[in-house]
């Protein structure tokens, strides 16, 4: 199985900037996509971001294109989620997650494996 350790959540003010990481072991990790996303203090996840195998291609979310941006680095292992123009809506536990194909996937049922989360709390 793939092992995901997502990193670099914290409390920050609205227009700030966080990146955050998620790192995986196991299975070989360069043949996942790998997505992000997010679960809000008394809802339900959404989906944030997804990233295929080899970056050829990316989703984001409408709520968070243009401010939030994936990427990977399959020499580290590591995928990022660099986040800009933070809003106080985007107040979330963040998770990643991995699932083997050669094409994006945003259902959460799709990824079979799951980080720990990180949170990401952003004050007004």
């Amino acid at each position: 199985q793939v092992l995901l350790v997502e990193s670099g959540g914290c409390l920050v003010q609205a227009r700030g900037s966080l990146r955050l990481s998620c790192a995986a072991s196991g299975r070989p990790f360069g043949r996942c996509v790998i997505g992000w996303f997010r679960q809000p203090p008394g809802k339900e996840g959404e989906f944030v971001a997804a990233i295929s195998w080899n970056a050829g291609s990316t989703r984001h979310a409408d709520s968070v294109k243009g401010r939030f941006t994936i990427s990977r680095d399959n020499a580290n292992n590591t995928v990022y989620l660099q986040m800009n123009n933070l809003k106080p809506e985007d107040t979330a536990v963040y998770y990643c997650a991995a699932t083997y194909g050669d094409y994006i996937r945003v259902a959460t049922y799709e990824y079979p494996y799951w980080g720990q989360g990180t949170q990401v709390t952003v004050s007004s």
